[in-house]
């Protein structure tokens, strides 16, 4: 973010064959339907479009992660197939389960955690590494909750590293992590305290990534263009501004308005645009190239991830953890994840996108795009839902033809579904594995990276 006031083939699904064998259990793609039948279930590359990233994607993954343009596609169709597996590990654990990451240069390899050694075997004939821990994922998160109630900016960030399962306090000042512990209750052998001198501010300054200019001064970028109804705008970071204030474009040239905006708590707001600006699915890429959106599925630790912004462009690096907390000089705000990829200020609101899934948009963080940092972007599932946005996508399936009506059930495109949701489609029952918008083409029985009959 930046300071307020201020500121992509069926030839990369078959090169990616060992994880693909070994991480798709139960999602392999089938055979072409016969005309008449039911449409045939996706790989969670192919629902993804992990396959399909454009070349300017590539190239900056090659610049800022060291892959070859071959890796980097094989990247993003591992990190897709890994992270509805996790999802159905997570799913089939419950409460003992301890976490998911992906490693390795084109995230070869899959972990999963859990605290009960039963489990072991199922991890590993899903495909991954198994892990046994101490400490479950729900536990360590209750822990950073009551910490996030009572730290301060001698604490600015917390974090559930389930690499270490561990949970991690950076301080700013000696003894204040071990201080917040034992003010707050929380078992210090959940805790690990890091030093930082990092002290993350917003950061701020209709395609997601290019600027904006708020009335009164400062500028922002675009997130995710998106509608409700039939009105058409953008969402961004909450910090950028507040409800009722006025917007022009890249091009000084009258915008919309905010309509809502949360700040500090969360960082998340969305504008409406006046009818001069239309919503696209696209994300500026590098060289103003259009980069295509086509979903909001969350993507696992340890994935890759670009941003787009208005300052520094476009930029890669990898997500390190989720639900994290953060304090900036201005509130606290939770739910954003952490990430390698460096930003600057005027980059805030701008687009984070994994392959051509978006992910969210940029709130803040510490360093730059000489000497690097860490940011933090705002989940955009949350945004979508809160606010009854629809993401603007393209390449998505159009949906039943004359003559195939719509099978009956309580799935519905356009509704945000978070992981454990359950729905209704077609007579039966589906539990949802990873949190997305729905969208013809990701009904329940044909997406099942996304969906569990149960």
């Amino acid at each position: 973010m930046l300071r307020r006031h201020a500121r992509a083939a069926c030839t990369v699904l078959a090169a990616a064959g060992m994880v693909l064998a070994g991480l798709q259990a139960g999602s392999a793609t089938a055979a072409p339907p016969s005309p008449g039948t039911a449409p045939a279930v996706q790989s969670a590359a192919r629902a993804l479009g992990a396959g399909e990233a454009r070349p300017e994607l590539l190239a900056a993954m090659g610049r800022d992660l060291g892959l070859t343009r071959a890796q980097a596609e094989r990247r993003l169709v591992n990190e897709a197939e890994a992270g509805a597996t996790a999802a159905r590990l997570r799913d089939r654990l419950g409460g003992a389960f301890a976490g998911a990451w992906v490693e390795g240069a084109e995230s070869g390899s899959l972990t999963v955690a859990t605290t009960r050694a039963a489990d072991l075997a199922a991890i590993r004939a899903a495909g991954a590494t198994a892990r046994l821990v101490r400490h479950d994922l729900a536990a360590l998160e209750r822990a950073k909750e009551s910490l996030d109630r009572a730290a301060d900016a001698e604490a600015p960030v917390r974090y559930v590293d389930v690499r270490a399962n561990v949970l991690v306090v950076e301080e700013t000042r000696a003894g204040a992590g071990a201080r917040l512990a034992a003010e707050t209750g929380v078992a210090r052998e959940l805790v690990r305290v890091v030093r930082s001198a990092e002290a993350p501010r917003p950061l701020y300054d209709l395609r997601g990534g290019d600027a904006y200019y708020m009335g009164g001064g400062g500028r922002c970028s675009v997130g995710f263009p998106v509608t409700r109804g039939t009105t058409q705008g953008f969402a961004t970071a909450g910090h950028c501004g507040r409800a009722g204030q006025s917007t022009s474009g890249y091009n000084q040239v009258a915008q919309g308005t905010f309509q809502a905006s949360v700040f500090p708590g969360n960082d998340m707001a969305w504008v409406a645009a006046n009818s001069s600006w239309t919503a696209t699915p696209y994300v500026k890429g590098a060289g103003g190239a259009n980069v295509q959106v086509t979903g909001s599925v969350l993507q696992p630790v340890g994935a890759s991830v670009c941003r787009s912004g208005s300052t520094t462009g476009w930029h890669c690096g990898t997500i390190q953890q989720h639900n994290t907390s953060v304090t900036y000089p201005e509130g606290t705000i939770s739910g954003v994840t952490r990430t390698t990829v460096c930003a600057e200020p005027g980059d805030s609101g701008g687009s984070y996108i994994s392959g051509s899934q978006a992910q969210g948009v940029t709130s803040g963080g510490s360093g730059n795009c000489s000497s690097g940092g860490t940011t933090f972007f705002q989940p955009l599932n949350p945004i979508l839902s809160n606010y009854g946005l629809t993401l603007r996508t393209a390449g998505t399936d159009p949906g039943p033809g004359p003559g195939e009506p719509e099978p009956g059930g309580t799935w519905k495109a356009g509704t945000v579904y978070a992981a454990g949701a359950t729905v209704t489609y077609g007579g039966s029952t589906y539990r949802c594995l990873q949190g997305h918008q729905a969208q013809a083409g990701w009904e329940p029985p044909n997406v099942p990276a996304l969906w569990q009959r149960v």
